[in-house]
């Protein structure tokens, strides 16, 4: 049975689930009735940091257009244009055996794509989540609805896996971002 997690609540990942290595991160949303003309295109991504909350290069920036880590620890399975559909719009998959010693935290975010000349923030966006799944068993382990009511967000960093004490825990983070990607990006360290 899945945690079902609150804004800025941390729960133990790897120790309540020994052997976990394989997970899947699974990002979903709904878009408010909306009718600018444009499809609404939300986009997940992972940003691998070290101890400092940054990148340590741009390689460690996970997302539509750069779809697997070198490590191959973390990787993007596409881009969904639309949001369409029920389930996870986009999944991001992690094998936490292999992710480099020096990642300590991997943060998964939201962005809309060119949000700024289409008129679109998350305040049309309902029912976003992130949620956990043990990849072998399909078993849901941790689920945090947003649930916020952004206005005039563009971006938001949704949740973080961190490692604590050699094992991995998940942080429900909640942290919306104007500016999208490029102000994501530059949080980050990432050169836009």
């Amino acid at each position: 049975m899945a945690v079902n997690l609150t804004k800025g609540q941390k729960v133990d990942l790897t120790k309540s689930n020994p052997g976990l290595s394989k997970i899947v991160v699974g990002l979903g949303w709904d878009v408010n009735k909306y009718d600018g003309g444009h499809d609404f295109d939300l986009d997940a991504a992972a940003f691998l940091l070290g101890g400092a909350g940054k990148v340590a290069s741009d390689k460690d920036f996970v997302f539509y257009g750069n779809k697997e880590h070198e490590s191959g620890s973390v990787i993007h399975t596409g881009d969904n244009l639309t949001g369409a559909g029920d389930g996870d719009d986009e999944q991001i998959k992690i094998d936490l055996s292999i992710v480099p010693a020096g990642i300590e935290k991997i943060d998964f975010t939201v962005t809309i794509y060119d949000a700024e000349s289409r008129g679109q923030n998350f305040g049309q966006v309902s029912n976003a989540y992130i949620r956990v799944v043990n990849e072998a068993t399909g078993e849901e382990l941790i689920r945090y609805d947003l649930g916020e009511d952004y206005s005039i967000e563009t971006a938001v960093v949704v949740g973080e896996l961190y490692r604590n004490n050699g094992e991995w825990k998940f942080n429900a983070i909640g942290s919306g971002f104007q500016g999208g990607l490029s102000a994501l990006c530059g949080n980050f360290g990432v050169n836009v």
